[in-house]
């Protein structure tokens, strides 16, 4: 019994962590095509932003974390304007001499890259500069869940809940919202989508700020539970990249499959092994996926679907 309710909350702690961190990276990469390795320092930014909002400026932790998510989605929007689509840098040298000198980053995978790990390089450092080497961190609320002499925190398991939601609300903006639309057109053709009258550079310009925004989340959401250091990015980056190999093209319902099957594989190794050898099962994963299914699992199942499609 004792270890079941362990591997439980185990799960549901693994699940909650790996779909809120790979939500933001797997909308910005299946929409524009970019990877973004400054993802985990978006995170960063809206950890540091929720602690500084409740512990310097005395907000309520709620508020705190809207403004969290706030500041990270309107910092999103400034990279995507300026580093990711280069529409700042253009527009001012299109007034001075006559032209355009940056090429947007969609769909140029490489080139995406390097520029976002130089972004999350940058940003590290000018955390550490402008702010130390730590903040004092946010305690923990709602206590612990307390059974046969063993206790598990219970906001880290009610964040399965809110994983559930973000996946829920990421559903409706994507499938019943004219914003969704666009975005779905975009992805599957954006030239046909462009000549329809679809703002594709809106499209992008908005999707990076909602992934961003998702970051931010995420970085608010476990303030409260992590060590504030300039580099806690880096120990959300490899399960979001994990998670969206093994999830394949379809955000929402990959993230959720990803999850499912990562948590699951991380609780139980973790429960048996400790945490190190959990991270390494998770490695081990990405590299069978890539290596069998390098589509992810929704790839995979829409392969299936086209060939009995294509045999009836």
């Amino acid at each position: 019994m004792v270890n079941g309710l362990n591997l439980l909350f185990q799960f549901l702690d693994s699940f909650a962590f790996i779909v809120l961190a790979a939500a933001g990276l797997a909308i910005i990469f299946g929409i524009m095509g970019v990877i973004n390795l400054a993802h985990g320092e978006f995170i960063m930014v809206g950890a540091y932003a929720t602690t500084l909002a409740n512990i310097r400026v005395g907000l309520p932790l709620p508020v705190a974390m809207l403004t969290g998510v706030f500041v990270t989605a309107v910092f999103g929007l400034g990279v995507e304007r300026v580093v990711i689509s280069g529409s700042v840098p253009n527009a001012i040298s299109q007034r001075t001499i006559g032209r355009k000198v940056i090429e947007p980053l969609y769909d140029r995978l490489a080139d995406s890259m390097v520029a976002t790990w130089g972004l999350s390089l940058i940003m590290v450092q000018g955390v550490r500069i402008t702010l130390g080497n730590s903040l004092d961190q946010i305690g923990t609320p709602l206590g612990n869940i307390a059974y046969s002499g063993f206790s598990y925190s219970t906001y880290r398991v009610m964040l399965s809940a809110v994983a559930l939601g973000v996946l829920a609300l990421t559903y409706y903006v994507f499938t019943r919202t004219e914003y969704g639309m666009r975005a779905r057109a975009t992805i599957q053709d954006e030239d046909t989508a462009r000549a329809l009258g679809v703002d594709t550079e809106r499209t992008y310009m908005t999707t990076f700020a909602i992934g961003s925004g998702l970051a931010g989340l995420t970085g608010a959401l476990y303030a409260p539970t992590i060590t504030m250091v300039p580099g806690l990015g880096s120990s959300f980056l490899v399960e979001a990249f994990v998670a969206v190999v093994v999830g394949g093209p379809s955000v929402v319902l990959g993230t959720t499959l990803a999850g499912g099957l990562l948590g699951a594989i991380n609780a139980t190794v973790s429960n048996v092994l400790g945490t190190f050898f959990g991270r390494i099962a998770l490695l081990v994963t990405a590299i069978v996926m890539i290596r069998f299914l390098p589509d992810g699992i929704t790839g995979f199942v829409e392969t299936l679907r086209e060939r009995r499609q294509e045999g009836a």
